[in-house]
């Protein structure tokens, strides 16, 4: 299932990679990597892998502020986007994140993570925490609020993608379950429906 799933994800998002390309960043979302940011240089953390870093929005604005960022993508046409705007960038899905000789000060995560089955997901928050130094910070932001799983029937991409959608009470559970947790905050960005964001601020434990 896993492997389908990442099939046809690097499918979808090939094909949209220049709609996508050509999307601003909307005013919430700039205000939560700025805070992340801050975060970052108040502990001096300079390393940042930008996992499903799409076209590169974010990880350019991290390297633009000083971070040295490696970018990380399923798709081959948003890896190629990455690097025309001068990131490094390699093809990865959640679970195969190389990287064998580098320990990041940091993990960023912005609407990605919610594209991995629940089935997955502690064996993916597993293997990212073992991505970090002891003490590191890892930006986990998605969308969710209710418990559903699934492609969506009105989705504009093809092949539809897949989503696993998380209640409030299972994003903290997992949090906790494999990360210190700094901020747990609900940001209601859809509110015509019963959707919001999870933006939450983790660190690699000590005894992890």
């Amino acid at each position: 299932m896993y492997e389908q799933i990442i099939n046809d994800l690097r499918k979808a998002y090939d094909r949209k990679a220049d709609e996508r390309d050509q999307k601003s960043v909307s005013e919430w979302k700039h205000h939560e990597r700025l805070r992340f940011l801050t975060l970052l240089r108040d502990e001096e953390k300079r390393l940042l892998l930008d996992i499903g870093a799409g076209t590169g929005a974010h990880g350019k604005f991290f390297q633009d502020h000083g971070m040295e960022v490696i970018c990380t993508d399923l798709s081959y046409e948003n890896v190629r986007r990455c690097r025309e705007k001068g990131l490094t960038a390699c093809v990865m899905d959640f679970l195969n994140v190389g990287f064998a000789h580098k320990i990041f000060d940091a993990l960023f995560a912005l609407n990605c993570l919610l594209h991995a089955p629940k089935g997955d997901l502690p064996q993916v928050l597993e293997s990212l925490r073992n991505k970090m130094i002891v003490g590191g910070l890892f930006y986990w932001g998605q969308y969710g609020g209710i418990d559903r799983e699934g492609s969506w029937s009105d989705d504009h991409y093809e092949p539809k993608r897949f989503f696993s959608l998380l209640p409030d009470d299972q994003v903290r559970a997992y949090s906790e379950r494999y990360f210190e947790v700094i901020s747990f905050n609900v940001i209601e960005s859809e509110p015509e429906n019963d959707i919001h964001f999870h933006s939450v601020i983790l660190r690699r434990r000590h005894s992890s």
